[in-house]
């Protein structure tokens, strides 16, 4: 049997690893800069991470830092976790519906560091640019929310 770019069995392999690369990629992006920020253009500019922004909300406010905490490290661990189950067989077909809405949740972390990057270059007071973790962490929920509507595997 020959296997082609076209072929099912490599389009089934990728779909089976699939996960596993995202759990291998998600921790990567939650140490990767997100946002370097500086006060004036003429500073250097702070890298922000998602875990450096937890570290921070920690000393802040404890009970906000493990609600974060719980949607953009430990929800999507779960979902993905889930998502294997699911695909292999191992889960019932009923914990579909809660994995794609737990990575809708997922979801909302790419909107609020959007949303407070158009704030801050809007108020115009020192200087914000995006950094590569951010397309990084996207593409993470992003690749796990389309995984999560393939169908299960037959076996």
């Amino acid at each position: 049997m020959k296997i082609t770019p076209q072929s099912p069995e490599l389009k089934s392999f990728f779909f089976q690893m699939a996960p596993f690369a995202l759990l291998l990629l998600f921790p990567i992006a939650w140490a990767a800069p997100l946002l370097r920020a500086g006060l004036l253009p003429i500073f250097g500019l702070e890298e922000i991470s998602v875990l450096s922004g937890l570290a921070a909300l920690w000393e802040k406010d404890i009970l906000l830092a493990l609600l974060v905490a719980f949607f953009a490290i430990v929800a999507p661990w779960l979902k993905l976790l889930g998502l294997i189950a699911l695909q292999s067989g191992r889960a019932p077909a009923r914990l579909a519906r809660p994995l794609t809405a737990l990575g809708r949740l997922a979801m909302a972390d790419i909107f609020l560091i959007a949303l407070y990057i158009v704030i801050a270059k809007g108020v115009g007071v020192g200087r914000l640019e995006t950094g590569w973790g951010l397309y990084l962490l996207s593409f993470c929920i992003l690749a796990s929310l389309a995984l999560s509507h393939l169908p299960p595997r037959k076996a």
